[in-house]
């Protein structure tokens, strides 16, 4: 690769948001809300604005969990297309999404102009094409869908409007539009407390208990009673099951190349294949920076990282002719559901415990839909799309997808027997880490820069799954579910909630 590009987003280099303290006594609220991203701070926003009292728990930083990580496209042109959406949600279905979809990006340029935020909100058009060569009939179904559905504007044309690249025919989608998401975070927490809400970080949920009133225990020994709880952790973190087998966890990369200022288009572009490829503009001083995303594949099951960067950036070189050096890499996680729409709503089986999961790549509006539809469902008010996006929902037309996703999880627990990545320790490099073999058992086993050793269980504490190395991030993945641990074993993705436990 041409230029290092540092292991991190371009977001965390422009907008640090300072850290709330911990929650330290008990108290009660209306509204707990427990996760800081997109999703979380959106509903405590409109719940705040109602009047309600909101309570927001993260056990890290505001937006530093996978809403850091995100290319921040503010799209109603979906990544499972509008034609597979009918086939697994009927008409109306695809036409629900549409509009939730179309209502979130008016929603985030309302709060943008109301709360007066600086975060580069920007209207632009976007671009859906096919590889070279290959059938444009994804691009008639995909155009005849969107009319259907009631985005009657979007239009074919010859080409994207690049100069670099010939894309070929493909579809304009008017009126998407791109945004700094850290710089809107930063300025929706300050507003949440503002309208009386509060915020605290360093706060670790460790229990959910759903009743009159609900409670959410915490490892600061402090409880929040609330008449509502909404779990806003990218994935649920209160249950062991119900969600997770309808969706699996992905791993996404992305690089930010440097481009002169106006040598590339400002529009967001994708393609089709699958994993498909995301492409906008970012603006970084005089300059701008060309995000590019792909190469995606199921949490804990590839080895490749530094392959899969390599290849995203031959595949943006040979499209972006003019583009320097990479500035900036990371990799974010995305949870698709086996139906292509995210569950917002009640948890399977509680009546006052909420949930927002599923992101399906489309992180930014379907978190900004769960702020809308939540707050309905919170304040008693009827919301078409409920169905739609309904935690409880079985969708036949989706049982293969469900297969194939949990025969992959149920393939996993072979990796009991497997061999270990290392003979023993001594194989084990400084700042890397490597499962090693102890008897029958399997110890996950991380060489710090000073060249300490840190062992732990390499078992998940959510279904039992044997993690991974990640070296890209230095995590511990789960292959099963997405669940995630820092180097020395600490939970910071679910469903697992509590770290992983020691070598023995």
């Amino acid at each position: 690769m041409r230029g290092s590009g540092a292991t991190r987003s371009i977001w965390m280099t422009a907008a640090a948001i300072p850290s709330r303290p911990a929650l330290a006594k008990d108290i009660t609220t209306d509204v707990c809300v427990v996760g800081a991203g997109i999703a979380g701070l959106t509903t405590a926003y409109l719940l705040a604005e109602e009047g309600r009292s909101v309570v927001v728990l993260d056990d890290g930083a505001i937006a530093g969990g996978e809403t850091s990580r995100t290319t921040a496209h503010l799209a109603n042109a979906l990544d499972d297309r509008y034609f597979e959406l009918e086939r697994l949600h009927g008409e109306k279905g695809a036409r629900l999404a549409a509009e939730s979809h179309s209502a979130a990006i008016d929603r985030i340029e309302a709060i943008v102009a109301r709360e007066k935020i600086d975060c580069e909100f920007e209207r632009l058009d976007g671009y859906l094409f096919v590889p070279s060569g290959e059938s444009l009939d994804v691009l008639d179904k995909e155009l005849a869908a969107t009319h259907r559905v009631g985005l009657s504007d979007v239009e074919r044309v010859a080409r994207a409007p690049l100069e670099s690249f010939d894309t070929g025919p493909c579809l304009r989608f008017p009126r998407q539009a791109q945004f700094h998401p850290l710089k809107y975070l930063k300025a929706l927490a300050g507003a949440i407390e503002a309208k009386g809400g509060t915020i605290f970080n360093k706060t670790h949920a460790n229990g959910f208990k759903d009743g009159t009133p609900c409670q959410v225990m915490t490892e600061n020994f402090a409880a929040v009673s609330a008449s509502k709880i909404v779990v806003a952790t990218n994935t649920p973190v209160n249950d062991w099951v119900a969600i997770h087998t309808k969706q699996a966890a992905y791993r996404t990369y992305v690089i930010g190349l440097r481009v002169l200022k106006g040598s590339v288009t400002r529009a967001l572009y994708w393609d089709t294949p699958d994993p498909y490829h995301y492409v906008r503009l970012q603006s970084a001083g005089e300059n701008e920076v060309l995000i590019v995303g792909g190469e995606d594949h199921k949490t804990g099951q590839a080895e490749d990282d530094a392959d899969r960067f390599g290849q995203l950036e031959t595949w943006a070189r040979e499209r972006f002719t003019t583009a320097g050096d990479v500035a900036f890499r990371w990799s974010g996680q995305v949870m698709e559901p086996v139906d292509g729409l995210a569950f917002i709503g009640r948890n399977p089986g509680d009546k006052n415990i909420f949930v927002v999961t599923g992101d399906s790549g489309n992180g930014m509006t379907h978190g900004t839909i769960a702020g809308i539809l939540l707050s309905d469902l919170i304040g008693g008010r009827s919301n078409e799309w409920e169905s739609l996006y309904d935690p409880s929902r079985v969708s036949l037309k989706a049982a293969s997808e469900f297969a194939k996703e949990n025969l992959n999880v149920v393939a996993q627990y072979g990796d009991y027997a497997t061999a270990a990545d290392v003979e023993g320790v001594r194989a084990i490099a400084p700042g890397t880490g490597a499962l090693i073999r102890d008897g029958l058992k399997k110890v996950a086993v991380f060489r710090d820069t000073n060249g300490t050793l840190h062992k732990c269980s390499a078992v998940c504490p959510h279904l039992g799954c044997v993690v991974g190395w990640n070296a890209t991030e230095n995590t511990w993945d789960c292959p099963c579910h997405g669940s995630r641990f820092d180097a020395h074993g600490k939970v910071i993705n679910g469903p697992a909630n509590t770290d992983l436990g020691p070598p023995d």
